[in-house]
């Protein structure tokens, strides 16, 4: 995957072209496991932001006033072609450190993505409104916000951009994409070519990575009409801040400390898988990664056995291998704060019953019991291979302490009775729940999206993308004369 043999080396993409970025910046674009290069990404700078969007405003009014069909055939073609593209499954594997699994599933997701979106291209857009005119036709009817700016992250970077860019690009907006500094290949520019190659014309979709000053210019540019932002609630609150001042439409996918509740009827070896996969599974570093283990008492001792004995035999290593359980924590940044997040909690009390190493950023999948409730490994955001456990008594306790947090994304259930688990699902203030199951769940048609601290705005998936996208405008039409006092 040498860098001179793609038109990506050192570009940003604009206006349907791979060009070098104004100021002349690169992103150094690195193998997560061996640290080596395996690419370089155009630095984008603020004026590149104000070259995309002026050559996006006058393509998306086009893009738009084509058939619904042709958009349509646009993103089934992409669909088709994402899983032919030659060498994007290992990429994703370098790029964000996983193993083939989890590569394997962004791609058949941003697929489906693309799928979804070319149907919903063609879904009913307004409706036929009563008026008390005889002679008025009075319609509301959905049109393209317009001008989109995508900024996502880098723990799934295919599939979170192909969440925003295919049902804005199917109902007619144009997208200006910034993926994360640490996967601005995988993350853009790597699909770049396909777009091209299925038909988008020049401009309708443009990717522009770099760091800070381009976020900040996507967000103040005059001409985007829309924010759309998965990431850190700190850097939400930001993009909320100043959006709102701008008077402009976000939504804002954020954080989570997210519950997995087992109930004291669970089945244990099932509660178990389900508690590892979803506190170890991409390292955890996901926002809908498990947090928080909230065990019954009668059943704690049996689920921390399994779900000790489980972390334990996972393999961690260079994803490249076979047999590889969890790759690298993203970055020493990230490492560092998990380290700090650990470390902090076992110095008030937290023991550590399997892992609690690193060597480099590979980092053991970790049970901890024991947690002061008030540390900051149990109420913030961990986004490493760390579950920490609390024994509780009964589910009033459970329901209590699972909402006791800021966030609200996900939450799970696990329990023999079904009738009982979903009645205690009810029960708890998050977007999403799930009964017998692991918090991470995704699919194209669901909605997708938090409250609380985890989010701001609409939800991606099905119908909801169809409000995300567009705004309602009301249209009248007389059919004869009108008549006014002057």
């Amino acid at each position: 995957m040498a860098e001179h043999n793609h038109p990506w080396t050192g570009a940003i993409y604009v206006d349907g072209r791979f060009r070098p970025p104004a100021a002349g910046g690169s992103l150094p674009v690195r193998d997560k496991s061996s640290v080596e290069a395996i690419g370089v990404a155009g630095n984008a700078e603020a004026e590149d932001v104000d070259a995309a969007a002026a050559s996006a405003v006058t393509a998306q009014r086009e893009w738009a006033a084509l058939p619904y069909t042709e958009r349509a055939a646009v993103l089934r073609r992409v669909a088709t072609a994402l899983g032919n593209a030659d060498g994007l499954r290992e990429l994703i594997m370098r790029e964000t450190g996983s193993i083939a699994g989890k590569a394997d599933y962004e791609i058949a997701s941003a697929a489906g993505e693309l799928t979804e979106a070319a149907a919903l291209a063609s879904r009913p857009v307004g409706e036929v409104l009563r008026t008390g005119h005889a002679d008025r036709f009075s319609v509301s009817e959905r049109v393209p916000v317009g001008l989109v700016a995508a900024i996502t992250p880098w723990n799934f970077p295919l599939v979170l951009g192909m969440r925003v860019i295919a049902p804005a690009l199917a109902l007619g907006n144009a997208v200006l994409l910034k993926p994360s500094p640490e996967t601005p290949l995988s993350g853009g520019l790597a699909i770049c070519e396909l777009f091209e190659q299925a038909g988008v014309p020049a401009g309708v979709f443009q990717v522009l990575p770099g760091g800070e000053a381009v976020g900040r210019r996507l967000v103040e540019h005059p001409d985007v009409a829309m924010v759309h932002f998965t990431g850190s609630t700190t850097v939400g609150r930001e993009i909320a801040r100043t959006a709102g001042s701008l008077l402009k439409k976000t939504s804002l996918e954020l954080g989570g400390n997210n519950a997995l509740l087992v109930l004291d009827d669970a089945d244990v070896e099932q509660a178990a898988m389900i508690g590892a996969w979803s506190s170890f599974h991409y390292q955890g570093q996901t926002c809908i990664s498990a947090g928080r283990h909230i065990v019954d008492r009668q059943v704690a001792d049996a689920y921390l056995r399994d779900l000790t004995d489980r972390a334990a035999a996972v393999t961690v290593g260079d994803p490249l291998r076979d047999g590889t359980g969890l790759g690298p924590i993203i970055n020493d940044a990230q490492l560092a704060r998990a380290r700090k997040l650990l470390d902090e909690a076992v110095a008030g009390g937290a023991r550590i019953l399997t892992g609690g190493t690193n060597e480099g950023r590979f980092f053991r999948p970790t049970v901890v019991v024991d947690v002061d409730p008030a540390s900051a490994l149990w109420t913030e955001e961990i986004f490493a291979p760390i579950a920490p456990v609390a024994v509780v008594d009964g589910v009033e306790q459970a329901v209590a302490l699972a909402n006791d947090t800021r966030y609200g994304l996900v939450c799970s259930v696990v329990g023999a009775d079904v009738q009982r688990a979903t009645a205690v699902a009810r029960r708890l203030n998050c977007a999403m729940v799930h009964v017998n199951d692991a918090t991470p769940q995704d699919e194209p048609l669901a909605p997708f999206g938090g409250i609380g601290q985890s989010g701001l705005g609409g939800r991606a998936g099905g119908d909801s993308n169809l409000e995300e996208f567009t705004e309602k405008r009301w249209r009248t039409v007389a059919s004869g004369p009108v008549h006014y006092p002057y």
